[in-house]
């Protein structure tokens, strides 16, 4: 009798591919579950539904060199249900879910059956590039806006001198003139870089470069798309009274522009889409700004009687309490006598420039947002999905949130069901997460934080350091474990894995392993003590880590910047790291050559102090990244058996990095005794594909 433990390392099954299918059920459907468990090496295996008190035994299947893989199936009812594995030897009981082998029996952690949950194919594993628009490329120098133009929070807009202006710490009204036609001159480069998706920050007509501060979410900015009818005058010197503020108000409320602005970027998209490039587009739902034209605290939309623009636009709730917007707001002071000019609307975290819209109390608002949020992604847009921000934080209550996101869902699903729903959110997305809401996240908890404080140290800000967690690699794989099962496993293919983005600091920079930030540290220590040789790694782990890789602008050709502003620097057009640059395009195409680094289950295989080697999985393919974070050498025995391959599969290296340099090149290798020795030098990271043939 066989008295010896259950080998742990031999367990596996995944919530994809060959260990469920199909991978995304609908009601109805018979779903295969299979577990994989060391050749004669268990008495049995069960499907467990703890929160049902059931289980079934499940058969022992199929057979190769090393494993037996034991499989049931289940029908997919109407609601969701969770499944967890227990693998019994003898007295010995294992429990295996999201995380591995593990004691904890939180529910969170168990694998999910989610009915009718379907995200777009195109979404998951795609190569993806964020465009913060001021900052990209200006291709239209007539629509830049001017110096004061107008006046935002108390300072007069500036038109920075030139394209190489360094970043000021107040920087929301200092414009670079990115637009659109900047992007458009740029689609071969993107092309060539292997984009399949651009995320851009919002678009709509908003004062601030940054234009989470939507003036009109029913219109582009002409600032980054057309003006056609242009005049009026700047605000005088020493003034700030935007009621004075002619030649803004014409840009961005005259009819004529708007319609312009919006069939620009109708052409834009299709152009994007005739290369194969998707565009998203940013949702700021949760407030809108003081310049709304809902609001209209400036004035820009005049409805004066006799005036040009009489007619043309209704009062703002700003101006008068008969507003047919006055219930899209809360005020604190309601009387009749408190308008016009009623300050006392709820402000986004107290901000004057940021009203809160009021959703529970109107139902004419959020009509209003579900016809816009239809409307970008219907012809002749055909936006292919929202970035959603903030978008836990929408309503003053988390029950009318998941109601809310629930009819944005259809809206938008029923107008284009290949358009994806990606929301911005901190801390555990699960509850949104059930195919009724959100597609998936931005990846924060399983991927940028982990990665950063693995190769770096330093967190995603640049405020703290902790080199205690540089090189952890035990640590990396157990926060990734833990935040990667809080996602359905069909979200975690499609969420959006980022380095580095408009709110955070520039990975290059944390690479100096050193706090800082615009304004407190030395100007250009940004860019001082910067290491590519630990940044290649991350982009290594980038390419190849279960998600869509998104590069934010620049990433690329090694741009650098504490953070937000100084992480919104203008590209460096003429000054790039071409190096770094083609390191990208050979990670862009190993990334989308081998399908296992697009869709395939992830596998950890060693972690250790300043190395992790994981294996991604699909079909018959297996893909094997090792990665050596640190300045010492190290000699591998990368556990290959544990992947499926053996002694006579052939290994190929397909991408090397290392502290000098990069090798694209191709060496050939075999393991023995199911072990694939790999000498490590520092800070080297290296890519293997084999077939299980």
């Amino acid at each position: 009798m066989d008295h010896s433990p259950i080998d742990r390392e031999a367990l596996y099954t995944a919530g994809i591919d060959f260990y469920r299918s199909p991978d995304e059920p609908k009601p109805g459907d018979r779903v295969r579950l299979r577990f994989r468990v060391r050749r004669q090496d268990v008495d049995g295996v069960y499907l467990s539904f703890p929160e049902e008190g059931t289980k079934i035994a499940m058969e022992a299947h199929v057979s190769d060199h090393y494993f037996d893989y034991y499989e049931t199936e289940v029908v997919m009812g109407e609601e969701e249900r969770h499944y967890v594995f227990l693998i019994e030897k003898g007295e010995e009981c294992l429990l295996y879910n999201r995380i591995g082998v593990t004691e904890d029996r939180d529910p969170r952690y168990a694998f999910r059956l989610i009915p009718d949950f379907h995200i777009p194919d195109w979404l998951k594993g795609a190569l993806m590039y964020q465009i913060f628009i001021d900052r990209f490329r200006n291709g239209d120098p007539k629509n830049d806006v001017v110096e004061r133009e107008y006046s935002y929070l108390g300072h007069p807009a500036h038109a920075a001198k030139s394209w190489e202006s360094p970043i000021e710490k107040l920087d929301v009204y200092r414009f670079y003139g990115g637009d659109l036609q900047g992007v458009l001159e740029k689609l071969d480069y993107l092309s060539a870089l292997g984009i399949r998706a651009i995320y851009f920050n919002p678009l709509f007509v908003s004062p601030s470069n940054h234009k989470y501060d939507t003036q009109d979410y029913e219109h582009i900015d002409p600032h980054i798309a057309c003006i056609v009818r242009d005049g009026g005058s700047e605000l005088p010197e020493g003034e700030l009274d935007n009621h004075l503020a002619e030649k803004y108000r014409i840009r961005t409320t005259d009819p004529e522009n708007l319609r312009a602005s919006d069939e620009y970027f109708a052409s834009f998209v299709a152009a994007c889409h005739e290369r194969g490039i998707r565009v998203i587009i940013d949702g700021v739902f949760n407030h809108c700004g003081s310049f709304s034209k809902w609001m209209n605290r400036s004035g820009f939309y005049s409805t004066k009687a006799g005036s040009e623009e009489s007619g043309r636009y209704e009062p703002g709730a700003f101006e008068s309490k008969e507003s047919p917007y006055h219930s899209y707001f809360s005020f604190a002071d309601d009387r009749p006598e408190a308008w016009p000019n009623n300050e006392s609307y709820e402000k986004w975290w107290g901000n004057d420039t940021l009203p809160k819209l009021n959703y529970e109390d109107s139902e004419a608002l959020e009509n209003r947002i579900l016809e816009i949020a239809k409307r970008w992604v219907s012809p002749p847009f055909s936006c292919d999905g929202w970035r959603l921000d903030v978008a836990a934080d929408l309503g003053h209550s988390e029950d009318y949130n998941h109601r809310f996101w629930q009819k944005f869902r259809r809206v938008v699903k029923e107008a284009n069901p290949e358009a994806v729903i990606l929301a911005e959110h901190y801390g555990d997305p699960q509850n949104w997460l059930n195919g009724r809401e959100w597609d998936t996240v931005m990846n924060y908890d399983a991927f940028m934080e982990p990665v950063s404080w693995f190769l770096t140290g330093v967190e995603k800000h640049s405020d703290t350091v902790n080199p205690e967690l540089r090189g952890d690699g035990e640590s990396f794989f157990l926060t990734m474990s833990y935040n990667m099962a809080k996602l359905p496993e069909n979200s975690v293919l499609s969420a959006m894995n980022q380095l580095s983005n408009h709110d955070h600091s520039r990975f290059m920079t944390r690479t100096n392993q050193r706090a800082g930030r615009i304004g407190i540290s030395k100007p250009g220590s940004a860019d001082e003590g910067i290491r590519p040789e630990i940044y290649r790694l991350g982009a290594m782990i980038q390419m190849s880590w279960p998600g869509a890789p998104t590069l934010y602008y620049g990433d690329e050709v090694g741009m650098c910047g504490w953070t937000e502003p100084d992480s919104r620097r203008p590209f460096p057009w003429g000054k790039e790291d071409l190096e770094l640059l083609e390191y990208h395009q050979y990670l862009s195409r190993t990334h989308r050559y081998y399908k296992a680094l697009t869709g395939g289950s992830l596998m950890p295989l060693m972690a250790g102090r300043e190395h992790i080697v994981y294996a991604r999985l699909l079909g018959d393919q297996v893909v094997i990244v090792a990665i050596n974070s640190g300045p010492e050498e190290y000699a591998l025995q990368i556990p290959i058996w544990r992947t499926g391959l053996t002694d006579t599969m052939l290994i190929r290296r397909v991408l090397k990095t290392d502290r000098a340099h990069y090798n694209a090149g191709e060496t050939k290798r075999y393991g023995s005794n199911g072990f694939l020795r790999s000498y490590m030098q520092p800070y080297t990271g290296k890519i293997y594909v084999a077939e299980l043939k």
